[in-house]
């Protein structure tokens, strides 16, 4: 997931060139060729609708090169308010723009569901939700039992200052609560298979990241750590994302961490980090030699 329409990517070093048939397209550092990447096709389900006239596009999209997502209700009770809405968050800019609908039904997801041959019943295709911390534990039990495979419960960031700048309504939420969930959620869906995400690059300290990867790791909770892309529209537009060096400094010892704890992606079944688009930290787990054991 490389950002292209933001501030910072008009700045950018690397350009792509002319995509060929087959999705190969030069890659550019000021000007001289480094490499070669390769762009997925886009979907054949893209080109379809509803019988109503919604484009399938609209109401689920690939992400990645295996991952159908949506977002079932594209708006958020905080959004409109500026006291309370995460300064990231630009959940109702692509709903303002028309590249989406505010709520998507069941009979519109399982058509496009359908029609990119994923109906869980005849694919058994993992199904990750994601939701906050629900007041009763026991949705959880529910999910499960309703053909939920993963679970998403996103922190955002760790520090409870950054928390409480950056996404204030959220923070209402106290971190104590979140590691009750994840505890309790992992109880129900397994080691590895209760995510969250976390966006380097809003204030959090390596160390900080660090430390909170470790405690979520020991409950069996996958941090996905991401760097953080400025989205125009947002109050964090001009904000700078993390510099290579610092998501280093975190993705190599996370990798490492997850290699030991044997939580690493190819492990997760669906969601955020089986896709991985949004992050390189898939390219630094495995990395650690396996210890060799002599008779």
């Amino acid at each position: 997931m490389v950002p292209i329409h933001t501030r910072g990517a008009a700045s950018s070093p690397f350009s792509a060139g002319n995509v060929s048939e087959s999705g190969i397209a030069p890659l550019f550092r000021d000007g001289e060729q480094i490499a070669s990447i390769q762009f997925p096709p886009e979907p054949k389900f893209y080109g379809l609708a509803t019988a109503d006239g919604v484009p399938y596009w609209k109401i689920a999209q690939l992400h990645s090169q295996r991952v159908l997502a949506t977002t079932l209700l594209q708006t958020c009770i905080r959004y409109g308010n500026s006291e309370t809405r995460c300064q990231f968050c630009a959940i109702g800019e692509s709903l303002k723009a028309g590249r989406s609908i505010r709520e998507k039904s069941p009979a519109q997801l399982a058509e496009v569901a359908a029609a990119a041959y994923a109906i869980k019943q005849a694919t058994n295709l993992p199904i990750q939700a994601q939701c906050e911390p629900p007041d009763d534990f026991h949705w959880f039990v529910k999910l499960r039992a309703n053909g939920v495979d993963t679970l998403g419960m996103h922190l955002e960031a760790w520090d409870e200052s950054v928390r409480h700048t950056i996404m204030p309504g959220k923070a209402e939420v106290p971190m104590s609560y979140y590691m009750e969930a994840f505890d309790a959620a992992v109880k129900v869906f397994g080691r590895g298979q209760v995510s969250t995400y976390l966006l380097a690059g809003l204030g959090d300290t390596v160390d900080g990241l660090l430390d909170g990867c470790r405690q979520l790791i020991s409950l069996g909770v996958y941090p996905f750590v991401v760097p953080f892309v400025p989205v125009t529209g947002t109050p964090l537009a001009g904000h700078a994302p993390p510099t290579p060096d610092f998501m280093k400094s975190v993705l190599a010892p996370l990798g490492a961490m997850l290699t030991e704890a044997g939580m690493t992606s190819d492990t997760v079944k669906a969601g955020c980090a089986k896709c991985g688009a949004c992050s390189s930290l898939s390219s630094f787990e495995k990395t650690t030699p396996t210890p060799c054991s002599h008779a």
